[in-house]
């Protein structure tokens, strides 16, 4: 198993405790006995990025208030997708009952209520607060119940649980990737509400555009301009629409740009092409512009990217060499 992956089985509620607010922020546990026998798993993977949390234990009570949050903040949201059982989940003024069939998507650094019987069985989705922002003002609202029993819910609640399954198969950049375009899907079912498929003409027209601009990113040529005529509508109407998502169209073609390059990155059947071919496979006009772009977006260069997909390889030495090869 990868040294960013872990698996427990806990014995006591006292230890459940400590590794439970460990992945999920502090907060108050209640059980009904703390010295009872006790019988918990959890199994995760957590990158730079994402995070992904199978827990299953006793009855219990989790809260979250302010005053953990003050203590423990953790920029986070969490989307909890059932698996067996039922729980009940309050934040704010929303609250639901959840079961496999229907998922929550949660800001953790908002004071919340969790509840389940013995028999709950989950996966959280950790991501970051400020990446679902980016990508969807009313997903970053707050909790969001959605349904995961059919249309894009049910890609979600089935992509969830691929991951988790094939997760010590991926490596820490791939794991990446895949939660790249699930946090995608997330934001876009938020956007549905509890109907799960995207709702209204603003939401259906930018799901449009975000598809059109994952298939089309490495054209060159490619702008709004393009966006606009292929699609159908006006250039101000793209704009207005990108603009109320909080993005700009020359954002959402850069960001896909160095997606697909990241994933070329750690394909082995780009492994034969320098950094600098990928880099202008990928639509952008110099290498120094992109490296510049991915280290600003991964927070790594692109050299350490083709690395970190290569299990046991390690870069080779190069000075000012590092990002062209």
């Amino acid at each position: 198993m990868n040294s960013w992956s872990h698996a427990l089985t806990l014995s006591s509620a006292s230890a459940w405790d400590e590794v439970f607010t460990g992945l999920h922020g502090a907060g108050r546990i209640s059980v009904s006995d703390h010295e009872a026998p006790w019988s918990g798993r959890l199994e995760w993977q957590q990158s730079k990025v994402y995070g992904l949390a199978l827990c299953s234990g006793g009855q219990e009570v989790v809260t979250r208030d302010t005053r953990h949050i003050r203590s423990d903040p953790r920029g986070t949201y969490e989307l909890l997708v059932p698996l067996a059982g039922s729980a009940w989940v309050e934040q704010g003024a929303s609250s639901a009952e959840i079961r496999p069939g229907s998922m929550v998507l949660c800001d953790i650094d908002r004071p919340m209520t969790f509840a389940h019987d013995a028999d709950f069985l989950s996966i959280a989705f950790i991501m970051s607060g400020q990446d679902v922002a980016v990508r969807s003002p009313v997903a970053a609202r707050g909790s969001r119940l959605l349904n995961g029993a059919r249309g894009l819910g049910r890609v979600v609640r089935q992509l969830t649980t691929t991951l988790h399954e094939e997760r010590e198969q991926l490596s820490e950049t791939t794991f990446d990737i895949a939660c790249d375009r699930l946090l995608d899907l997330v934001c876009l079912a938020a956007e549905g509400g509890d109907d799960m498929a995207p709702t209204g003409q603003r939401a259906t027209v930018e799901a449009a555009i975000r598809r059109y601009v994952r298939r089309h990113a490495c054209d060159r040529d490619l702008d709004v301009v393009g966006i606009a005529r292929a699609l159908g509508w006006s250039t101000r109407y793209v704009q207005q629409v990108l603009q109320a998502a909080g993005t700009t169209s020359r954002d959402l073609i850069r960001r896909e740009r160095l997606n697909v390059a990241r994933t070329r990155l750690a394909g082995a059947s780009w492994a034969t092409y320098s950094i600098a071919e990928i880099a202008y496979s990928c639509g952008f006009g110099s290498h120094a512009s992109f490296a510049t772009a991915f280290r600003e977006e991964f927070g790594m260069t692109p050299r350490e990217a083709r690395y970190s997909a290569r299990p046991g390889a390690e870069p080779k030495g190069g000075q000012g060499l590092e990002d062209l090869r």
